[in-house]
């Protein structure tokens, strides 16, 4: 999102809705449903967002209006491309810790 040449470092929930194609409520809806999603507050108490958060909304509503993900599915997979390198082993652990209890449920038959 450019004005003229000039790139800004902020954005007004105004700006980021009309450039999305949807309306305000649906941004602060979004911001209290996904965790990845963050955009700071002006002393005035306004949300700002900046590119990192307009390229997370443009994430969201892929995943919501073209992929068809329900909220619960979209929040997901987002938390899945967010998640650091620890979450990724542990969540690979527990994937190993399972897949050893089902062998294990599958010799005793």
């Amino acid at each position: 999102m450019q004005e003229d040449g000039i790139k800004k470092l902020y954005y007004a929930i105004g700006e980021v809705s009309e450039a999305l194609g949807e309306v305000p409520h649906v941004l602060r809806y979004w911001e209290s449903v996904f965790d990845v999603l963050t955009p700071r507050k002006s002393r005035a108490g306004k949300r700002i967002y900046t590119e990192g958060d307009i390229a997370v909304l443009r994430r969201i509503q892929f995943l919501l209006r073209e992929e068809k993900y329900t909220i619960e599915g979209a929040v997901q997979v987002l938390a899945r491309e967010h998640e650091t390198p620890e979450q990724t082993q542990a969540r690979r652990q527990e994937v190993l810790e399972l897949r050893g209890f089902l062998e294990k449920l599958l010799q005793s038959l």
